[in-house]
């Protein structure tokens, strides 16, 4: 269980949280959607322990990650939006590395073995980091995230450069993590995806959750006929039919 209480964040002149309160369960795939600058990726990375909170209070599965940083890497995985990553080392050597850190000997995990296979990299495994494509490393960090068998999962934009397989590949695996009582945190522009594997989901502006459900109780609610639709109107974006009227003239 995820619980967050006015949390508030505050840099010199912005406020990137105001007053969030959540609750997330256990065996919950749980999207955060919002337009760029909402405040999502604060949000997890607070929840990641990267970060600390200006107010408020933040408890994953009874640990405040503000005071005990170290359990926090123990039962949270965090794949933040661009890969940050050991360029020089190849991929082996940095799930050696992340493995002889947490005192898992990498030669035991068959996780490691069957996400190189599914995510079809066997040939990339003993080559430099920095030498890879952005999906590839994409790939490597989601790896890394989950080597350690996480009770939590943060995903932050972590499917973008993914390809069509990993992604259905990526769906799959969080469907069969979040029913190990697990809980995913994950954010997302592909309101698709969303729509497909989010069990809740709430939809941030501005800092704040300006609307928070099931896809269906959003759709219902807003009387809408999809995810896309729910997340224009509660964010205010503007009408897009002129724009896209204007498009078409210059066609």
């Amino acid at each position: 269980m995820i619980r967050i209480e006015k949390l508030v964040k505050e840099y010199e002149e912005v406020t990137a949280l105001r007053d969030i309160s959540l609750e997330i369960g256990d065996s919950e795939i749980f999207g955060l959607l919002g337009p760029n600058g909402s405040g999502k990726s604060t949000l997890m990375r607070i929840l990641a322990g990267i970060l600390h909170p200006s107010r408020g209070k933040v408890e994953i599965n009874e640990i405040d990650p503000e005071k005990n940083e170290e359990k926090i890497k123990e039962i949270v995985g965090y794949v933040p939006e661009s890969p940050n990553l050991y360029e020089s080392l190849s991929p082996i050597e940095l799930f050696e590395f992340l493995g002889s850190i947490r005192g898992i000997s990498v030669d035991s995990l068959d996780i490691i073995d069957r996400f190189v296979e599914a995510f079809d990299i066997q040939d990339k495994i003993n080559d430099d980091i920095g030498s890879l494509s952005f999906g590839m490393k994409q790939k490597i960090s989601i790896i890394a995230a989950v080597l350690h068998n996480p009770e939590v999962l943060i995903m932050d934009e972590s499917m973008n450069g993914l390809d069509p397989k990993s992604v259905r590949i990526m769906k799959e695996y969080l469907n069969s993590f979040s029913d190990k009582e697990n809980t995913v945190i994950y954010s997302t522009h592909i309101l698709e995806v969303a729509e497909k594997i989010c069990d809740r989901v709430a939809i941030m502006r501005n800092g704040n959750v300006v609307s928070i459900g099931t896809v269906d109780e959003l759709r219902d609610i807003l009387k809408s006929e999809s995810l896309e639709e729910v997340f224009f109107k509660v964010t205010e974006e503007e009408d897009f039919e002129p724009i896209i009227k204007g498009l078409e003239e210059t066609m």
